[in-house]
């Protein structure tokens, strides 16, 4: 290794050897073990960016247990990438926009990967995309990327960075659509004071897979929504992981999904509490139909012992519109501290109220509009929380295309 390489690993070290108590100094050599102070959990995995510390999963990993792992085989095993997608970037005036290599995006916060294909992604990618918004900065516009595959054929690796500096305010749009067996690693690194609004819309064809990572580093007295809408694919699993830079940062995180006969649609959160007087709010809803139609949410809040003071609740909500298809929902709490605000979690898996749509048809409305009315709601709350009348337009729209799929 020359100069400028151990000078460039020694500043990796120092830089991350500062971040929070969850994350620690990670070498770029192919051979070093990631280590972490973070408690040693079955549900989140020490993260690294060494790719030999994620092994090939066989199934009986709990963090595994529930993806059909023959559908995403050659992302997991991190076959080169095939094919191309096509990408359509909106950015306001004022975003920068380069491209970066691992290492220094690391340098600039880049959370660590924490399963197999967020690894692959990242050390896959052939860069890092960055897209940076200017501190005390307010952002009218929102930043949209489009991300489209024209067969399922296409194996692409994405990874992204998108910095929001301290007091600006920005909305990004990340959306996914077309065939591809695609696997991403994304990063948002929200500075001091700054508030965004994040939305992520995987409305792939019925033959696409994804599989990456989200994740979030929420500054000192920041705030952070983020929304997540998967309305299609084979199979698509989503993880996300936030921590806290500082203390009285927010973050809400909000999601809806479809699941429709054969698709396996899987969301996995972490959001670990460690710094104090910090805020989170997770509520993720979805609806089934179909045989074989299988979602799963595994949400887990863990909550340091520095971290006194700290509100925090997570939710998730599942409507099953027909026989056969299938819902788990595990939440978690993992608490190091009595000094707290408040900390909870909920689940709920059932048919549609019989009551609600007794009281629609009865004032007549057919059976069909009945039902899609009653699931329009279900969503319309989630995506009401947006805040970006644009957005939330889009959305609609797309929520709307998905009920005229499911319900006919």
């Amino acid at each position: 290794m020359n100069a400028i390489e151990n000078n460039l690993q020694e500043a990796v070290e120092t830089v991350e050897s500062h971040r929070s108590l969850r994350s620690d100094a990670q070498s770029t050599g192919d051979s070093e073990q990631a280590r972490s102070p973070q408690p040693q959990s079955h549900l989140h995995p020490t993260p690294s960016f060494n790719l030999a510390d994620h092994p090939v999963p066989n199934g009986h990993e709990e963090i595994w247990r529930f993806t059909p792992l023959r559908r995403l085989q050659d992302l997991l095993d991190g076959e080169d990438a095939e094919g191309e997608l096509d990408y359509k970037i909106d950015a306001p005036v004022g975003v920068s926009v380069s491209e970066l290599s691992l290492a220094e995006a690391r340098l600039l916060g880049a959370l660590a990967p924490e399963d197999r294909t967020s690894a692959v992604a990242a050390n896959k990618a052939e860069h890092v995309m960055r897209f940076d918004f200017a501190a005390n900065t307010r952002f009218e516009q929102p930043l949209i990327i489009d991300i489209t595959g024209e067969s399922a054929a296409t194996r692409a690796y994405d990874s992204y960075l998108f910095t929001v500096g301290a007091n600006a305010e920005a909305a990004i749009m990340l959306r996914m659509n077309g065939s591809a067996r695609y696997s991403d690693f994304i990063t948002l690194v929200a500075g001091d004071g700054a508030k965004v609004n994040f939305v992520i819309i995987s409305d792939w064809a019925e033959d696409a897979v994804q599989a990456g990572q989200f994740g979030i580093s929420v500054g000192r007295d920041a705030h952070v929504k983020t929304v997540v809408a998967t309305l299609g694919g084979s199979l698509v699993r989503l993880s996300s992981v936030a921590e806290y830079k500082g203390p009285g940062g927010q973050l809400e995180q909000y999601g809806v999904y479809f699941a429709d006969a054969g698709q396996h649609v899987e969301h996995r959160l972490f959001v670990d509490h460690n710094q104090p007087s910090t805020y989170s709010r997770v509520d993720y809803r979805g609806a089934l139909q179909g045989d074989g139609a299988h979602a799963v949410w595994v949400g887990d809040v863990l909550i340091r012992k520095v971290a006194e003071g700290i509100d925090t609740y997570e939710s998730n909500k599942n409507l099953l519109l027909t026989d056969g298809c299938r819902a788990d929902s595990v939440p978690n709490l993992e608490i190091e501290t009595g000094e707290i605000q408040g900390a909870g979690h909920s689940s709920s898996t059932g048919r549609f109220d019989d009551e609600q749509l007794f009281y629609l048809r009865s004032r007549g409305i057919p059976e069909k509009e009945a039902r899609k009315l009653v699931v329009h709601g279900f969503f319309a709350d989630i995506i009401h929380r947006i805040g970006i009348p644009q957005v939330e337009e889009r959305l609609l729209a797309e929520i709307e295309k998905e009920l005229a799929l499911v319900l006919g």
